[in-house]
């Protein structure tokens, strides 16, 4: 699209399991989830997004977060550029400095002592000669502030239909594999729309949408452990080395070669 604005900086980290990312963009975010904890702070423009308790509207300020697995999106409001700066937290970085069994529940707030101890970790985590004891002193302060007020044990599952349940398990089990909706609806015995209708009422998207993503976190991972793009690529089950990109830009809004740059 002419004129399209999309400006994303992977930075390098100076903690294992917590990735700065900043981004300027008009890019609309597909509906998708990350493996970790997300906590930034918009710094100017809005967006509307879906998140685990509906629609919610960050405007410049507020802190957007994202639980791990929780599926959300992301559309700039009247088509305007907006930019912030977050940080993608692996669990167990939280589990360890806060406790298991927790959940952020709010995917948009506003709280201005939040996001100053946020632009304190921030710019503590991308220093180029890093004080680690502030770091990591700092990065407690702002998780232990946010699971404080906004965090709480995972809410109870809503019950959603065994063939869903088994069709999700059977893709993050192995999301590398070929797969095909008949066999996904033939583990409990629908047809293939009734499970591509509760699959997307449950779990907020498509099959086939879901099976992408998956097999895009399971991409990151290995782009962390430093293999090569298109070995990754067929490890992960894509036809080739641009169908991932493609996928990755869409999800994550940088290129696989960005990503496993910022983190070599």
């Amino acid at each position: 699209m002419s004129g399209r604005i999309h400006r994303v900086v992977q930075h390098k980290s100076v903690l294992r399991g917590v990735e700065p990312m900043t981004l300027l963009t008009d890019h609309v975010f597909p509906r998708h989830a990350h493996d970790g904890f997300g906590i930034g702070v918009m710094d100017f423009g809005a967006q509307r997004s879906w998140s685990g308790i509906g629609a919610v509207q960050s405007d410049a300020g507020d802190i957007i977060t994202v639980n791990p697995g929780e599926i959300h999106d992301g559309r700039p409001l009247q088509g305007l550029p907006r930019g912030w700066r977050i940080l993608y937290l692996d669990p167990g970085v939280v589990h360890r400095e806060i406790g298991d069994k927790t959940e952020i529940t709010r995917p948009a707030l506003s709280d201005p002592v939040l996001s100053t101890r946020f632009d304190h970790a921030f710019a503590q985590l991308i220093e180029t000669v890093p004080d680690m004891f502030s770091v990591e002193q700092e990065l407690i302060r702002c998780l232990a502030h946010l699971m404080g007020r906004y965090g709480s044990r995972p809410r109870p599952p809503h019950g959603p239909l065994p063939a869903v349940t088994k069709a999700r398990q059977r893709i993050d089990d192995a999301p590398q594999r070929v797969t095909t909706l008949a066999e996904l609806a033939a583990l409990e015995g629908l047809s293939r729309f009734q499970l591509v209708r509760g699959f997307t009422r449950d779990v907020g998207v498509t099959p086939h949408a879901y099976l992408v993503q998956r097999r895009v976190r399971l991409a990151r991972r290995y782009l962390a452990e430093g293999l090569a793009i298109v070995e990754v690529a067929l490890r992960c089950g894509f036809a080739d080395q641009s169908h991932m990109t493609r996928a990755f830009v869409r999800q994550f809004g940088v290129t696989p070669g960005r990503y496993r740059a910022a983190l070599a």
